[in-house]
Formats: C-alpha cells, structure tokens, sequence
C-alpha cells in the first residue's frame, strides 16, 4: 500500500495529475475535489449543530447553555478558524511541504470530531481546538496544490479553482444535510461522530491518492525563497520594506491582546472569570489593541512608493468592507439558527408535509447523484493504479447513499414532518450551486461592475436578506422565547444572502492577487484572512445580544441592525467608487 501512495512521484511534477482526463479536466483535480469536498463536510456539518446542541434543553440532550454564551464560542471558534491558516501555510513552506501538512490537518479533524462526540466540556474545548488547528493545517495547503499543480498552466486555472470551489459547496450541502438530520432528530454525539467519520475517510483516500499528484506538495517551498524575494522586488519595480523592531514588538502586542480577548469573552461567560477583571476593561484593552494594529497598518503604508501604497490602501479598504459583510453574513450558524429553532414555525402537516418531502428527495438525491457519477468518471480512469483510494472513496459514497435513504425513507413513513432547524442552512450551497453560473455570465460580460459596485450589490442584498427576517417576526412580542413565524421568510433570506456572497466571496481573492505586490501576497492573504477573522467574531459578539435586544425592542429591531448595517455601507462603498479607480491605478 505504500507504494501506492508513492508510486507517482518518480514521473515529475505533477505529470501523471494531467495524464488522464475526466469530464475534460485533469482526473487529479477531482481527486482534490473530493478530498475538499470531504473536509468541508466535516466542517458545516460540525458547524450546524454547535449553537443548537448548545442552546437547546436538557430534555433534548443538549446543555441549555444561554444563547449569549453560546455564540460567544460560536465567534471565538470561527474567527480563530481563519487565523491558524497563517500557520499552516508556514509550516508547510519551511517544514513539511503541503501534502504532509494535509495529513496532518486532516488527522487532528478528524481527532477533533471524535472528542466532540464524546459531549462533555473538556471533550467539546479539545475537539474545537482540534478543528482550529486542523483546519488551519488543512485549508491554505490544499488551494496551495491547486496553484503548484497550475503554475505552468495559468489558462487552466479559472476552470480548475471553479471544480475546485463546487467540491466545497458539496461538502458543505451533504454535511450540514446529513450530520444536521442526525444530530436533531436521533442524537447529537451521531451528528458530530458522522463528521468526523467522513474527514477520517478523506484523509485515507488523499493518502492513497498522493501519487498522482507527482512530486508537488513533497518538498517545503522556502529553499528559493531569497531568489524570489529578489525576482519579486524587480518586477514590483519597488523598494523592499523589511519589517523595524518595533514593528514586530508591536504586531507581537496586538496579536497576544486579541487571542486573549478572543478566548476571554467565552470563557468568562462560561465559568464567570474574566482575565480582564470585567467586561468594560477587556472591551477598552481590544480597542487598544484595534488602535495599536491600525497604527502598524498604517506605519508601515506610508513607507511604499505612491502606487503600491495606493493600492495596498485601497485593498485594506476593501478588506474593511469585507469584514462588514462576514460580520452579518455568519448570523447564519448562529442568531439565524436560532431563530430557525425557536421561533420558525416546522412543523408540516398533510399536503405541505409531503410536498416538502418531495422538494427535499429532489434537494438531496439529485446533487448527490450528480456528484456520484462524477465519482464514476474519476473510478473508470483511475481505479486501476489507485485501487485503495478508489476502494475508499466508493465506500464512503456507499455510506452516505445509505444513510439518506434511511433519512428520506424515514420521512416518508411519518405522517407529518418538522423541518429540523439546521436544514435552512443547506439553502446558501443549493443557491449557490443554482446561481454562481448567471453571477459568472454576469462578470465576463461587459456589464461586469467595477470592485466598489460588486461590494455595493453584495452588502445590499444581504441587507434586503435581514430585511426579510425584521419583516417576517415583526409580529412577535418583544421578550418572547418562542413563536411560529413562517419558513418562507427564512428562505427569502438565504437567497439574498448568497447572491450577496456571489458578490462578494469569489472576487476577494482575485483582488488581493491583483493589488497586492508579488513579494507582499502571503502577508496580504494574511490581512485578508484576518479581515475575515474579525468579521466572525463581531458577528458572535453581535449575535449574543440577540435576547437583550429582542426583550427590549423585539425580534424585528434586532434583524433591522444587520438590515441597515449593510446598507449603509452599501452606500459609503458606491460612493467611494471614484476614490478606489484612483487607488487602484487601471486594475480591473
């Protein structure tokens, strides 16, 4: 068997990842397809039942934790989700290569669901770590295989990051599918363990897969660093601006104030012990913080030549905006859950339960049909020198074909239904899926909007989206605990808010790439990362008011705050258009 993960590497970089085809594309591009598509499985459907396995009673096997709390560790777990990629991008330059740091975060997941399953507090900390660090090790390295593999074939790379992008929204639609049913509706521990059985499964097929990637991703990059630090500066056609003392001294305090206010602000809702001695205090110490990093940025801007600076200020504006988006945006595993648990009505009785039924078959059994035949493809091209991986991954398909036909077969013999809270969240991969092709069309037309305008669309339909939900619960009492509000308003929401996303989410990327100097582009991902970061966390921070707002002002008010919020920079952001086409000297 070990040959057989190895068996590639004599045939050059990446030779044998282009010798087959499947579907008109390289067959080692699905097989990082899959092994992403298992990862993210893992990861939403992991993320679909923290704050409900937290929030909901005893009686119903969870902990009864308040909803404040709750979404206090939901921020701190998904905001320190995008800082570890930092790490692991590191270690896998100058240690251990990208496909060994792989494994290895695919292992610590996999240990991370496992602990998670065991439900109880020690276990759950340690699991969520795990998926910290794990994640961390995993997510940077794999899109890192898809660059190297691509190098010498930029014309090829759109299309590549494109499959690679559906396999995310795979993943992500399967798990919080399959891992949210199980753990709402027969046990929470089965939900969490069914992740993780999945991330295990990934990273064995990804083991025995490893040959067709040649030798990419064997060998840590940093051996030429210098050469490409020198070439890079050349072509930037800039001076270099290494980092003073005082730079690292101050980037050093901003980062240790921000992971202890991080992991302060659930902790002390958790065991009522504040490192900060109380809440005003931790809050002026990350404001702190906030001013020392704004400092740095800013320090350090002024130190480049006109046009890089321009263009690095209007990519940190950008970035602003950004973390303005997430901020609302990931309500969706937290206020929004919630309120899909509590306050929705899901209960479906005679004709609407079984049309529900159907439309929720024709969901989950066509993607994943589709998905399997594309299985096939990769089988039929690849099963005879990869046995083992294939024997893994058709397994894996086995699986999960046989666990929802149990789920739908379930449904189906219940007379009526309850849409479980965690399926909303599905609807963000499905329109996704349904609507990135029209977005696309949208962007190589020559209707393309400029960057400021994309964000402008972007913010505004994820504020209609909150407008929806302030709309729909306009009619419940203020301090109520529960309510039956309709579905419809939920749905209306997820639309608009992945049409936001398709808005967003795909060209920040690109717009680093673009304005970011070559020499500068791991830090700027860094800064774009951490963007993100901060966005989780607000939204954790904002979303454990949800109780104190809504018993003062009601439902409707608190959603109004992520409707207005984003429209407002909606419109800074559309107003700024003429100073980013200054900033950013011609790029489009």
């Amino acid at each position: 068997m070990s040959n057989q993960a190895t068996s590639g590497s004599s045939q050059g970089s990446g030779n044998d990842f282009f010798s087959q085809k499947v579907l008109g594309h390289p067959a080692g591009l699905f097989v990082l397809f899959f092994t992403e598509m298992w990862e993210r499985f893992s990861y939403y459907g992991m993320r679909s039942l923290l704050v409900l396995f937290l929030t909901s009673s005893l009686v119903d096997g969870g902990w009864a934790w308040e909803r404040k709390t709750a979404l206090a560790l939901y921020g701190t777990y998904t905001s320190m989700v995008y800082l570890t990629p930092i790490i692991g991008g590191f270690v896998a330059d100058r240690y251990l290569g990208s496909r060994k740091t792989v494994l290895l975060g695919a292992f610590i997941m996999a240990l991370g669901h496992a602990s998670m399953a065991l439900e109880t507090p020690a276990f759950l900390y340690i699991g969520l770590l795990c998926l910290i660090f794990g994640n961390g090790f995993f997510k940077p390295n794999m899109t890192s295989i898809v660059s190297q593999l691509y190098k010498d074939h930029a014309e090829k790379k759109d299309a590549a990051y494109t499959i690679f992008y559906m396999g995310v929204n795979s993943g992500a639609f399967l798990g919080m599918m399959l891992c949210g049913y199980i753990g709402e509706k027969v046990d929470w521990s089965f939900g969490f363990g069914l992740a993780g059985i999945f991330m295990f499964l990934g990273l064995i097929m990804f083991y025995f897969f490893q040959g067709i990637f040649g030798e990419v991703g064997l060998k840590p990059l940093v051996a030429n660093k210098s050469t490409t630090e020198n070439a890079s500066a050349q072509t930037d056609g800039d001076k270099r601006n290494p980092f003073l003392t005082i730079d690292i001294v101050l980037i050093i305090l901003a980062a240790i104030i921000a992971l202890v206010w991080v992991i302060n602000d659930p902790m002390s809702k958790i065991y009522d012990y504040n490192i900060f001695g109380n809440s005003t205090t931790a809050d002026y110490v990350m404001l702190g913080g906030v001013l020392i990093f704004v400092f740095i940025i800013f320090s350090r801007l002024v130190r480049y030549s006109e046009i890089t600076r321009d263009k690095l200020i209007a990519l940190c504006m950008i970035a602003f905006f950004y973390m303005l988006f997430w901020a609302s945006f990931e309500q969706a595993g937290g206020s929004m859950s919630i309120f899909a648990k509590d306050y929705v009505d899901r209960s479906l009785t005679g004709g609407f339960a079984t049309t529900f039924k159907v439309i929720n078959t024709l969901l989950t059994v066509v993607p994943l049909a589709i998905i399997s035949w594309v299985l096939s493809r990769l089988t039929r091209v690849t099963f005879g020198k990869y046995s083992v991986a294939n024997i893994v991954l058709i397994s894996s398909f086995v699986i999960i074909w046989g666990i929802v036909i149990w789920m739908l077969n379930r449904e189906f013999n219940n007379e009526g239904t309850e849409v479980q809270a965690s399926w909303f969240q599905i609807l963000n991969s499905f329109f996704i899926i349904t609507l990135a092709p029209m977005f696309t069309k949208l962007w190589e037309s020559k209707y393309n909007p400029p960057v400021a305008f994309k964000y402008a669309m972007g913010l505004s339909f994820l504020g209609i989206g909150f407008y929806a939900l302030s709309y729909g619960s306009a009619a419940i009492p203020a301090g109520a605990q529960t309510a039956a509000v309709s579905m419809i308003w939920l749905v209306i929401a997820y639309l608009f808010h992945t049409m936001g996303e398709l808005c967003i989410s795909p060209v920040g990327l690109s717009n680093v790439s673009k304005l970011a100097p070559a020499r500068m582009i791991s830090i700027m991902f860094g800064v774009w990362y951490l963007s993100i970061a901060i966005g989780n966390k607000i939204a954790g921070k904002l979303g454990g008011e949800m109780d104190a707002i809504s018993q003062e002002h009601g439902m409707a008010n608190f959603f109004l705050i992520f409707t207005v919020t984003p429209l407002a920079a909606a419109i800074l952001v559309a107003a700024l258009h003429p100073i980013f086409k200054k900033l950013m000297h011609g790029v489009q």
